[in-house]
């Protein structure tokens, strides 16, 4: 019963989040993040340097249990030089921590900004403030993961097909038509921007299953990475990775 009342109290939280100053940033109060799976790749399989890494973009991730994942992004007004070195750092933490799409939300940022590489030959594409104009009637189940709720994968159903209008880092005007993989994360991350997660999308029995597997991933993975000797640039502080080029995000 007290499993339950938590996890009630989790999915009740409030929306309201502080904002600070102009760039919109939300103080952050996440705990210590242990290491999502993505594409069922195992964080010890990793080399080092990959891993280390990994484990420095995860630190800016926000996590499950923070409100500022249940806020909704405010629309970007201002495009100039700070919102191209923003997106070019979203594209590096998601290129450093292994994730195919992150929104501006799971950094604390409350711009409506996301960026994505459903490819990996593919360049980093950013959408400013994306809206979804179309989608099929046509749905597809597959499962997903995300960065903020580490150990979980569960199955979500979502159109096969949409089409999302948007700026790009100038301001300039968009027309996205997706399918498949990059259908799919597009509709995750603008989720993320309406406040909206996985969890959100399944039926209560799997939400608390999920639930269930977050909390023993949690507890797993926090022995080992007490006892691991961590690589050295993991124990220097955390700090702005230098802006990336797009195209190798």
């Amino acid at each position: 019963m007290a499993a339950e009342q938590h996890e009630r109290e989790h999915e009740q939280q409030d929306v309201e989040v502080e904002r600070v100053r102009d760039d919109r940033v939300v103080p952050d109060n996440r705990v210590e993040l242990d290491a999502p799976e993505p594409e069922e790749l195992d964080p010890e399989e990793l080399d080092p340097e990959t891993r280390a890494r990994r484990d420095a973009a995860l630190r800016y991730v926000r996590r499950f249990g923070d409100p500022v994942l249940r806020a909704t992004a405010v629309p970007v007004e201002r495009f100039d030089e700070d919102l191209e070195r923003e997106l070019e750092r979203m594209g590096e933490l998601m290129h450093d921590a292994l994730g195919i799409g992150l929104a501006a939300t799971q950094l604390g940022v409350l711009h409506r900004t996301l960026v994505y590489r459903a490819d990996p030959e593919d360049p980093v594409t950013a959408l400013v403030n994306p809206v979804l104009e179309w989608h099929s009637e046509e749905l597809e189940s597959a499962e997903e993961g995300c960065l903020s709720l580490p150990g979980v994968h569960v199955e979500v159903e979502r159109p096969a097909r949409v089409r999302v209008r948007a700026q790009d880092a100038s301001g300039g005007e968009l027309s996205i038509e997706a399918e498949g993989l990059t259908a799919r994360v597009i509709q995750h991350e603008i989720d993320h921007l309406d406040g909206i997660l996985i969890l959100d999308r399944i039926p209560r029995a799997e939400r608390k299953q999920a639930m269930r597997a977050m909390r023993e991933a949690q507890s797993q993975d926090a022995a080992p990475a007490r006892k691991r000797e961590a690589p050295a640039p993991d124990r220097e502080p955390a700090r702005e990775p230098e802006p990336a080029n797009a195209s190798g995000s």
